[in-house]
């Protein structure tokens, strides 16, 4: 009876670490196991207080979902991951894939992003990154985003665009004239109250916001692919 009880309290504190390692908060554990395993509730809160040990098919979910060994969560035998010769980088659970769509200038205005229809796209990129919205790779063009210090996305990169987040001073952004099918690709400040699209390339001059424009989205990520 001792050695169950054991056995169920450490599988609940080793389940808690995975948690945790994984950066998911204590809050909110019971349904996200219940949402891995599909089991209810009250049956994930017996698992995390020590009370029960879930059956082989979720133990098995659980690891894979938290990037553990099923021997070590279950039983604490060896070592969380596994190592190959090397120490392995825990890798990113789930990846999403958004469509290169166009180009987009880094400098003045350029050709606007071009609408497409869902299908249409020939060419997809991966990512771990979770977007808020409707979301599209562009490949930059120009130098104007090319800086000698601090971040610096040159010509060639492939910049994630969320249209799901609300631009904030700060952001890096992509913005098309209200005017002409014309886009630029810049950092979004505010200096005295005015907002500015402003070039990481200090070799360009600011362009203020005065109405002439709106922001199609904001950049979370970057990348450069050499072949």
């Amino acid at each position: 009876m001792v050695q169950t009880e054991d056995l169920r309290a450490g599988f609940a504190e080793r389940l808690k670490k995975a948690m945790a390692d994984k950066g998911l908060p204590e809050w909110g554990a019971g349904a996200r196991l219940a949402k891995i395993t599909g089991v209810t509730p009250k049956a994930t809160s017996k698992w995390l207080n020590g009370e029960a040990v879930p059956g082989p098919a979720n133990l098995l979910a659980i690891a894979e979902e938290l990037c553990v060994r099923r021997e070590w969560l279950e039983y604490g035998e060896g070592l969380p991951q596994a190592i190959d010769n090397a120490e392995l980088v825990p890798q990113p659970s789930r990846y999403y894939r958004f469509p290169v769509v166009s180009s987009v200038v880094a400098g003045g205005w350029g050709d606007a992003i071009q609408a497409y229809e869902p299908g249409a796209e020939d060419r997809f990129e991966k990512t771990d990154t979770k977007v808020k919205g409707p979301a599209f790779w562009l490949e930059v063009e120009g130098d104007s985003m090319t800086s000698l210090s601090g971040p610096s996305i040159p010509e060639g990169m492939l910049i994630l665009v969320d249209t799901g987040i609300e631009p904030q001073p700060g952001h890096l952004v992509v913005a098309k004239l209200d005017t002409e099918e014309k886009a630029t690709f810049k950092k979004l400040v505010q200096d005295g109250g005015k907002l500015y699209l402003k070039p990481l390339n200090t070799g360009y001059n600011p362009i203020e916001i005065n109405g002439n424009c709106r922001i199609i989205g904001v950049v979370r990520e970057a990348k450069m692919k050499l072949l």
